[in-house]
């Protein structure tokens, strides 16, 4: 990866977590810096279900986990998708897709002038449709500075999966769904935290990627022995993994947590 000019070789290091306060780390991966961090979601998550017997409820993420293809493979599973979603509407100071109104039954777009955008392309590999507004009336409007810049007419893309979309935009409002964005950015962030400063993840000491998983799996190791020790009574420490660790296995949640 890129590091002030020079060239380094790096790694992703993926952690699946449980949903309860124990922080048990149910998988561990490490991949290479070029790999999107995305990519690894899904194989995560089908093989802690098929080796742990899980059956979560819901799974979160950050955004960059947020992807189409995930939300669409984790929502056909029965799972809950908690994972934020990219908006794109306030990047700009243009008009979003937001405040474009689709007609399901005219298959078209009204924009807030009321105008229409009819569908002129269907983008199969990006998984769109793509929507367009006559140039003519566009050129004309009066709040063209505040819709597009082209001369071609405003464009909007509506994605195939649309549904699933607003699916997981509506577990946003849920408290579940906070409940459980505030449950990973105290319970799972800090374990890399606690990785890279106490347990040497920030510079591995292996060369190759297996030998980088080798060592990853090691450290995931030790942090949950750490965690069994202080929940079986043994010491009593408080630094890295603290007292309040000391939790029995009842409390766990079958929530998955991807880090």
């Amino acid at each position: 990866m890129w590091d002030w000019g020079a060239i380094r070789l790096g790694y992703h290091d993926h952690y699946v977590v449980d949903g309860g306060k124990a922080r048990i780390i149910l998988a561990a991966l490490v991949t290479p810096a070029d790999v999107m961090e995305n990519q690894a979601m899904l194989d995560l998550l089908w093989r802690v279900c098929f080796r742990r017997k899980l059956r979560p409820h819901h799974v979160t993420g950050d955004a960059k986990y947020g992807t189409t293809e995930n939300i669409v493979a984790i929502e056909d599973a029965g799972i809950r998708a908690y994972v934020p979603l990219t908006d794109f509407d306030h990047r700009t100071a243009f008009y979003g897709q937001g405040d474009f109104v689709f007609d399901p039954e005219r298959d078209e777009y009204r924009c807030p002038q009321d105008h229409p955008l009819r569908r002129y392309a269907v983008k199969r590999t990006e998984g769109v449709v793509a929507y367009r507004g006559e140039a003519t009336v566009c050129n004309a409007c009066p709040v063209k500075t505040k819709c597009t810049t082209s001369d071609h007419g405003r464009k909007v893309q509506r994605s195939f999966f649309i549904d699933y979309l607003d699916t997981v935009r509506g577990y946003h409002e849920t408290e579940t769904y906070k409940k459980a964005i505030r449950k990973r950015q105290v319970w799972v962030e800090p374990l890399f935290a606690e990785a890279k400063e106490w347990h040497g993840l920030r510079r591995l000491r292996l060369r190759g990627l297996m030998n980088a998983n080798i060592e990853g799996l090691l450290i995931a190791t030790g942090q949950n022995l750490k965690r069994f020790l202080a929940a079986s009574g043994w010491g009593r420490r408080h630094a890295p993994c603290g007292s309040l660790v000391a939790l029995p296995r009842e409390s766990w949640r079958l929530s998955v947590v991807y880090g």
